[in-house]
C-alpha cells in the first residue's frame, strides 16, 4: 500500500520482516568478525538511530555506543556539503570503531566521517550501512557490512526521512515513479 508524505507518493520497497532478517544477519557477521574484542558503535544521527538500535541488539559482543550528527541532504537531494553538528566526546584512540549509517549513496558523508575519525587514532574503522546505492557512489573506500544494495531512488522509512517525516515507518518505501519532486 502506498503512502503520502509532504504531498509525495511512496510505494513499498523493503518490508519490515526482510529488513529485520538482514539486520540480524549483519549482527551475526559483525559478532564473528570482532569475536573476543570490544567495539565502539558510532551511529550517524538522525537516520541511523533505528537501524543502529536493532543492529546493536543483534551483535553479541561487549560494545558501547555513541553518535555523531552530520547533514548533507536538503529535501530529496544531497547538497554535496557536510555540516558537522554534533561530535564525539569519547577518546577513541586504540578502539575498534563501527560507523553505522542508514544509507550510503554518494559517499560524501561517510568519506568525511572516515577522515575525521581516522584523525583520532582508532585501532580499526569499519562501516555498516543498511542501504547502499552503488550507482550514486563516488568513492572507492570499502563498506564492510551492507544490508541491501538499492537503485539510485529516494527512499523513506526505518530511520530515513523526507524533510523530517517517515523515520518511524517500520518498512522502507521509495518515491513512486510517477511522482515529480517540485
Amino acid at each position: 500500500m502506498s503512502i503520502r508524505i509532504h504531498n509525495q507518493e511512496f510505494s513499498p520497497f523493503l518490508d519490515e520482516a526482510k529488513i529485520l532478517i538482514e539486520v540480524k544477519n549483519l549482527g551475526q557477521r559483525i559478532t564473528k568478525d570482532f569475536e573476543g574484542e570490544e567495539l565502539l558503535v558510532i551511529g550517524v544521527l538522525n537516520g541511523a538511530s533505528i537501524f543502529m538500535a536493532d543492529l546493536c541488539r543483534a551483535i553479541d559482543l561487549p560494545l558501547s555506543t555513541s553518535f555523531i550528527k552530520v547533514k548533507s541532504y536538503v529535501g530529496t537531494e544531497s547538497s554535496g556539503k557536510i555540516r558537522s553538528i554534533l561530535g564525539l566526546e569519547e577518546d577513541i584512540a586504540g578502539k575498534n570503531i563501527l560507523i553505522v549509517e542508514d544509507i550510503v549513496d554518494t559517499g560524501i558523508t561517510m568519506k568525511y566521517l572516515i577522515s575525521e575519525i581516522s584523525n583520532l587514532n582508532p585501532a580499526k574503522i569499519s562501516i555498516a550501512t543498511l542501504l547502499f546505492k552503488p550507482e550514486a557512489f563516488q568513492f572507492n573506500y570499502a563498506l564492510d557490512y551492507v544490508g541491501f544494495e538499492i537503485p539510485n531512488k529516494f527512499v523513506v522509512g526505518y530511520g530515513l526521512d523526507y524533510d523530517g517525516l517517515g523515520r518511524n515507518l517500520p518498512s522502507i518505501y521509495q518515491l513512486s515513479v510517477s511522482q515529480l519532486i517540485i
